[in-house]
């Protein structure tokens, strides 16, 4: 399935039983969510997806059964971050054989990578694949910038890099992509506390966090900007604004999956070494996610905007 690197990705989080298995149940009521709120392609894997704690045999069962529960809706993208080179190329090979539509790309892991080998992961990992790819640049994260000369020299010679997850923090280097890439490099936001501001100011779409919990607010804010229905979208960005600030937090996965439960659409459990919140810190949370949901806005229609 060809992807149009805009719109609303959900960086979906991977649910548990109790017994710390995959809850495909639970999984699949959350991406039917996602789907039926109009969201533009689903990414697997990611921080949220804890996926540094899943085995590749359960990543390629998530893919499989995202597929199957999509029924060709909308993309299915899997994040690929990997110690090596070779690890790389071989999820890229394993996502396509299980049906993925593409790739999301963090630098090589543990190892901090200076630009020439970064540059040299990316190329050989891309050109391994004919997948689209989507680099993530997160210097704040994880201590390695993709900057606009290495993307330069990756743009020129792998045509199937195409767009950029931008978490730099810094919403200005959507207007440098812009003025150096034109439209070859498609933007989305990664910092859910930007994305407004960065739809505004031309960023192509929103990987989001909160959208777990939240998937219709989060399209119809995407949804209203792009149609400069500003006014509409800024009102409830800010309803939004303590909801997503649980999401620029080291405990983004218990803070979201709190949110999810709460609109009954995950549930609470996360894998170890991660532990569930509890005592002041789960309180604070708790009364965050009461409050959104006490003044929880009324949408617009805003499907009739999607494309």
């Amino acid at each position: 399935m060809k992807i149009n690197w805009k719109g609303v990705m959900p960086a979906v989080t991977t649910k548990f039983t109790n017994n710390d298995k995959l809850d495909l149940e639970m999984f699949t009521v959350n991406i039917k969510a996602q789907v039926n709120a109009g969201v533009h392609g689903i990414i697997l894997g990611g921080t949220l997806g804890e996926a540094s704690t899943l085995t590749n045999d359960e990543k390629r069962t998530l893919i499989r059964e995202t597929v199957k529960i999509v029924n060709g809706k909308v993309p299915v993208i899997i994040n690929i971050a990997e110690q090596s080179t070779v690890a790389a190329k071989l999820a890229a090979k394993h996502a396509k054989e299980d049906g993925a539509s593409g790739l999301m790309m963090l630098p090589p892991m543990r190892y901090k990578a200076d630009g020439r080998e970064t540059v040299t992961y990316f190329k050989k990992v891309a050109n391994s694949t004919d997948l689209p790819i989507m680099i993530y640049n997160n210097p704040v994260d994880y201590g390695i910038e993709v900057t606009l000369d290495m993307f330069d020299e990756l743009l020129n010679e792998c045509p199937n890099i195409e767009a950029v997850k931008e978490s730099t923090r810094d919403i200005s280097n959507i207007s440098r992509i812009k003025n150096r890439f034109g439209d070859r490099l498609a933007i989305l936001c990664g910092v859910d506390t930007l994305a407004l501001e960065s739809m505004l100011i031309g960023a192509d779409g929103w990987v989001a966090g909160l959208v777990c919990a939240f998937p219709a607010e989060t399209v119809a804010i995407y949804a209203l900007a792009k149609v400069g229905k500003t006014q509409e979208a800024i009102e409830i960005y800010r309803w939004f604004l303590p909801l997503l600030e649980l999401d620029i937090n080291t405990k983004l996965v218990q803070n979201i999956k709190l949110a999810e439960v709460a609109t009954g659409i995950g549930t609470a459990n996360v894998r170890e070494p991660r532990l569930p919140l509890v005592g002041k810190e789960r309180e604070h949370v708790t009364n965050v996610i009461i409050k959104g949901l006490q003044s929880r806005p009324n949408l617009p229609d805003y499907k009739q905007y999607l494309d």
